[in-house]
This record gives C-alpha cells, structure tokens and sequence, in this order.
C-alpha cells in the first residue's frame, strides 16, 4: 500500500500519493475528507455522479461556497443539466485533476459515493462498447418489467447484482448484452487486488440506527433548505430531459409531487426511504467490489478526530 507522507499544508511534497474515502451516504464521509484535506495539505476529487452537474446542488448535499473556499474541490458543476455523463467522461476529468493536484505538491483525495465511478477509474472500464443511438432509444422507450425479464434470461448474474429499479443501469446492461452477444458480467472490469493493493483506501461506516437517523435528518434539512423549489427550477432548465439525472434521489420523487401525484409529506418520506434503501445497497457494493479498510465512525467522534486516525493510518501504511 502506498505511503502518504503527513506535512503540514505549508510544506507540499513533490508528487504524493492519492487517498480514496468511499461509503454510503450520510456517514460523513464528506466533512471528514474536509478536514483531512486541510490536515495533510490535500484537495478534494468529488466521486459523485450526481454532483457534476450544475444545478444540482441541495439534493446531492453539494459542498457548500463555504466548503470550497477552505479546500479545493475538483468535478463539481462540470457538466450541463442537459449533458450526458458518464464513467469515460470522469476517468479523462479525474486523471487532469490528479495530475495537477499532484503537480502542486498537494495530495489527491478522492471521495465519494459512486462505486462505479471509483473502480472505472483504478481499473479501467473494461471491454464494454460505446453506446449505440437508435438502440439506446429503443431500450429507454420499452417498459422497464420487460427489460428485467431480458436481463434475467441472458445474464442471470448481473440481474441478481444490478439495481433492479434503476432504468439507466438496466438499459445499459442490455444494450452492451445486444451489442456484443455476450453477458454484460463477463465485461465489466474487476477492482482487481492489485488495484486493492497499491492504494490508501478507506471506507467509512456508521451503525445502522445511526445512518438512518443522519439519512433522515439530511432530508428534512434538503427540503427546508429548499429542494421543491430547486426542483421546480430545474424542470424548467430541462431536468426531466436528462434520463441520468432524473434518476437523482429527491429529484425524482419532488417531480412526481409537483405532478400531483403524492403529497409533499409523503415525498419527504418516500425520499427518506429511497435514501436509506441508496445507502444500504451502496454498503453492499462496496463491501463485496472493494478492499477497503474501514472504519466506522463512534456517535461522539468528530470529523477532525476521524481525519486524524485517517492521516495516522497513511502515515502507518
């Protein structure tokens, strides 16, 4: 595993090594890498699907101006409401922004929630095709029952692993099951254990009772802060338009209130429900895709003390 010299932010090291923060949603694991960041001399490589795009700010807990004011933070508004972004698109921005955090004697941390986003960029994006237009479209446009049913015919393994109920990542695994005749598992690429191996990485956690509780105040606060109007806003600037971040949890559910079709208390808890559901499948994929050192964070720690274990562990390592 590589070792991180700890330095104080007035005396960089020349080219130090990345760190890599991962978890569920909720456990902090944002105000940690902050505070580390400022402890070690590092900026902030955001691993996050939805916080690329430019609008998207109190429902995907952006990092406020605040935020970025104390510590740099990279991938953040890259991409427009109406733009497509996907994995390729984070590798190339990623690797820019290691390179010159790298170059400044600063040290890379990547933190963030979207597993896919962190083993594409450590191992590549395997042997997948480039999407196809005309079969994009006719996958999107076929009810998501009769995709499933597809997908559980012609790649058993990947139906039993894949988020069942989100359109995007079903579609994609057909249309790469169409395109090349073989089972989209026997394509994706491994977090291989010499990936595992040559990295700090760490995956933080929290009691179960306690994630929910953090999970459900998160909400309460997203939508006093304002997450139905954002939402309105953004529908106007073609959010519904964009199929991948429609699929953003919050989005989605003030949407279909804004159709009439639940109450706002009922969103609020349906939100709360479908981020808690997020969090516990994002525990499992890490769990079983990554080799994580992980800590789980005791109700009384402070996101500087767990900073603190952090760097002393690089230090160690």
């Amino acid at each position: 595993m590589a070792t991180v010299q700890i330095i104080h932010p007035a005396s960089p090291i020349l080219h130090p090594s990345p760190l890599f923060i991962a978890g569920p949603t909720a456990t902090g694991k944002s105000e940690i890498a902050l505070a580390l960041a400022e402890r070690i001399g590092g900026e902030i490589i955001t691993v996050d699907s939805m916080q690329v795009y430019r609008g998207l700010d109190i429902g995907t807990a952006k990092p406020s101006a605040a935020e970025r004011a104390r510590v740099a933070h990279h991938l953040l508004d890259v991409a427009e409401l109406t733009e497509a972004f996907d994995a390729a698109k984070f590798i190339a921005l990623a690797r820019a922004a290691e390179s010159e955090i790298r170059a400044r004697g600063h040290v890379p941390i990547f933190c963030g929630g979207t597993g896919l986003y962190f083993k594409a960029y450590l191992e590549g994006l395997g042997e997948a095709p480039a999407s196809d237009t005309i079969l994009r479209a006719e996958l999107e446009a076929s009810p998501l029952e009769q995709l499933l049913a597809e997908l559980h015919e012609r790649d058993p393994e990947t139906f039993a692993t894949i988020d069942q109920k989100n359109p995007r990542r079903v579609v994609r695994a057909l249309e790469v099951i169409r395109l090349t005749g073989r089972p989209f598992s026997a394509q994706r690429a491994d977090w291989s254990q010499a990936a595992r191996t040559t990295h700090c990485s760490f995956g933080i956690s929290r009691p179960s009772g306690i994630l929910q509780c953090r999970v459900n105040a998160r909400v309460d606060a997203m939508f006093e802060r304002g997450l139905v109007n954002e939402t309105r806003q953004l529908l106007d600037r073609g959010l519904a338009r964009n199929p991948t971040a429609m699929q953003a949890i919050g989005y989605r559910q003030v949407a279909e209130h804004l159709r009439g079709e639940r109450s706002l208390e009922e969103t609020v808890e349906l939100v709360k429900i479908r981020t808690r559901q997020f969090a516990k499948r994002q525990l499992t994929w890490f769990r079983k895709h990554a080799q994580l050192e992980w800590i789980e964070i005791a109700p009384e720690s402070s996101a500087e003390e767990m900073a603190g274990e952090i760097a002393a562990r690089t230090q160690a390592a």
